[in-house]
């Protein structure tokens, strides 16, 4: 059975994984006064908007991803003659509409593609499984790689839906925002009150960072801590320690809303990495998706993995 991915763009993985693996990316449009940029995991797009500095005031850019239609006319035009089942990965829910829209157009598909694969001398049934990743960014990756690994096991898609879901339901995102105001100002716009103003205020003038979790559809903040990058060299002691205690997926994803050198020099990412290779785990890293910067803000770290539940104490 020939089986297909698709993932929106704000999952963070780089061009050249996608490419290897023939993932169809569904982008998004940002458009930050005035000025449209193409999020589909475009290094060249992606620096574009790196260079006209629009991470610093793109907190009222607006984004759009694909409508259902668009969604349906993107397989009956292709996918659904190219491949016989397709799992679609999608940001956490709660925090973008693109499941909703990707889930109804499923409806669609599924009701409409028999003719276009009869048309195309294409025999047998069409599936597609629409799976919410239940986090965000970096940690959205995470079911992606999996699925890739699960590939090449030749697996159902039964038992690769099952397996799928089940790292959804236990997949970390960790973020670090750089600049509480921005976050503030567009979660504001985009009428999400979570982040509030005597907060953010007193956070910027302390220099406090909070590291957030995405997980099964929360976003909540877990500790805060003095400086951006003592909140980098926290997070990262933390997945060290989770990877001793063994992950479903031997993979951390790392994305960095800018140059990843900046990343690399950070206080415990050599020790991290040191870690991972010492327990056979691979790094994922590239940068954040354009519509991820325009949501958080420029020079934001995230990290993701798959781990059993657990008491996520800093």
């Amino acid at each position: 059975m020939r089986i297909g991915l698709v993932m929106d763009a704000t999952c963070d993985l780089p061009l050249e994984f996608v490419q290897k693996n023939n993932i169809t990316v569904l982008p998004i449009l940002v458009n930050v006064e005035g000025e449209t940029f193409a999020d589909q995991r475009d290094p060249v797009e992606t620096q574009r908007f790196l260079d006209s500095n629009m991470g610093s005031r793109s907190h009222g850019a607006e984004t759009t991803p694909y409508s259902s239609e668009e969604v349906m006319q993107l397989f009956m035009e292709r996918l659904v003659i190219d491949f016989d089942c397709v799992f679609c990965f999608t940001i956490t829910a709660t925090r973008s509409p693109v499941f909703e829209q990707v889930n109804k157009a499923s409806f669609a598909i599924l009701k409409n593609y028999r003719p276009a694969r009869q048309e195309a001398g294409v025999p047998g049934p069409f599936l597609m499984r629409v799976i919410d990743t239940q986090t965000l960014f970096a940690g959205s990756a995470i079911p992606v790689i999996e699925a890739v690994r699960l590939l090449e096991t030749e697996q159902s898609p039964g038992q690769m839906r099952e397996r799928l879901e089940q790292v959804a339901q236990n997949t970390h995102g960790f973020l670090i925002p750089r600049d509480l105001n921005y976050l503030r100002q567009r979660a504001r716009k985009r009428g999400d009150r979570s982040i509030g103003l005597v907060g953010a205020t007193l956070g910027s003038a302390l220099d406090i960072k909070p590291i957030l979790r995405g997980w099964r559809g929360n976003t909540e903040p877990m500790t805060k801590v003095r400086s951006f990058e003592g909140a980098a060299e926290t997070l990262f002691k933390h997945i060290e320690d989770r990877i001793r205690h063994g992950l479903m997926v031997p993979v951390v994803s790392l994305s960095y809303g800018g140059d990843l050198d900046v990343m690399h020099h950070l206080p415990g990412y050599d020790d991290l990495r040191r870690t991972c290779s010492d327990h056979g785990i691979d790094v994922m890293e590239c940068p954040m998706s354009i519509t991820g910067m325009a949501n958080t803000g420029q020079g934001g770290l995230c990290a993701g993995f798959a781990s059993e539940p657990y008491e996520a104490n800093f």
